[in-house]
């Protein structure tokens, strides 16, 4: 099983908002997840973050494997 932090996207049409989830790859975008631990929204100025720093840790610690998005969103937050 392969496990990915990433994005999922909510909010209206034209307006995103994201959940930062950890789910099985084999999910879809916006389907089933594990765990939420975070949320990204890029229309507020500035944009807002949120995220669980030790649930983060513990999931790539465990094998867990961000996407290129959520990869930068954690270095910018001093995640990674």
């Amino acid at each position: 099983m392969a496990v990915k932090i990433r994005l999922r996207r909510m909010g209206a049409k034209k307006a995103p908002f994201y959940r930062i989830v950890v789910a099985d790859s084999r999910y879809p975008r916006d389907g089933r997840f594990i765990e939420e631990i975070g949320t990204y929204n890029p229309t507020a100025t500035p944009t807002e973050v949120k995220v669980d720093a030790e649930k983060a840790k513990q999931w790539i610690a465990n094998g867990a494997q961000p996407t290129d998005t959520v990869k930068a969103i954690l270095k910018k937050e001093g995640v990674l």
